[in-house]
């Protein structure tokens, strides 16, 4: 970042109703992020080519895209944190939103002060403490700081939400977590029917690193790494 930066980074917020990219604008501000607001999927792409951002906000209904869309070309390219804020609450554009990498969902109308909250947990999660720390099981080595993952010498190419997801369970050995504690732990978030996005990360997990018993599947329990 350049001198004279907010200490908190810079959020990029994508949305098109100018009274609620104030209000958010304003709570951001407050604790000490910069931000930079769009209101337009064109202009966000090329915010994001010509800027360092540490996270994103994105609204679903855009005037020239849709925030699906534009979630689904962020994370084709970068593992930048996104979340979504919209009006849309079917259970449908949450857990597509999920699948595509969305880190969290918020709907509107939301508390200025819960959608910081949800900001700060997926900063955390996307920059944990123990960013040094290299996780080895068999021959899958897991590395924090780098966020990279390499099966016997061999570099595997993640998608943020699966590296999350891997070293959860990597660092929880022998103990099977239900597909609701991962949903929650790794995606901070909680509502029926979204438990179909784990399987999919899980199956996605095992094609990358091809080795399919490295997470096993418990019936009606949920998954464990073999200790």
């Amino acid at each position: 970042m350049t001198a004279g930066a907010p200490r908190r980074g810079t959020i990029l917020l994508v949305e098109d109703e100018e009274d609620i990219a104030t209000l958010v604008r304003t709570y951001l501000e407050r604790e000490g992020f910069g931000v930079m607001w769009v209101s337009r999927g064109a202009d966000a792409l090329l915010a994001l080519e010509r800027n360092e951002f540490r996270l994103a906000i994105l609204d679903l209904q855009l005037p020239d895209a849709d925030g699906l869309d534009l979630c689904r070309a962020i994370r084709e390219s970068s593992a930048l944190p996104v979340v979504i804020v919209t009006a849309r609450d079917e259970e449908v554009d949450r857990i597509v939103g999920l699948e595509l990498g969305a880190d969290d969902y918020v709907t509107k109308p939301f508390s200025p002060r819960e959608l910081v909250a949800r900001i700060r947990a997926v900063l955390r999660r996307a920059e944990p403490e123990e960013a040094e720390a290299t996780v080895v099981t068999g021959d899958i080595s897991l590395e924090h700081g780098g966020r990279t993952v390499s099966v016997a010498g061999r570099q595997i190419e993640l998608t943020g939400r699966e590296f999350d997801l891997l070293a959860y369970l990597l660092t929880h050995p022998g103990i099977v977590m239900s597909r609701e504690r991962l949903l929650e732990r790794v995606w901070g978030l909680s509502f029926p029917g979204g438990t179909r996005t784990v399987d999919v990360h899980v199956a996605q997990l095992r094609r990358k690193l091809d080795r399919p018993d490295l997470i096993r599947t418990v019936r009606g329990s949920g998954y464990k790494v073999a200790s």
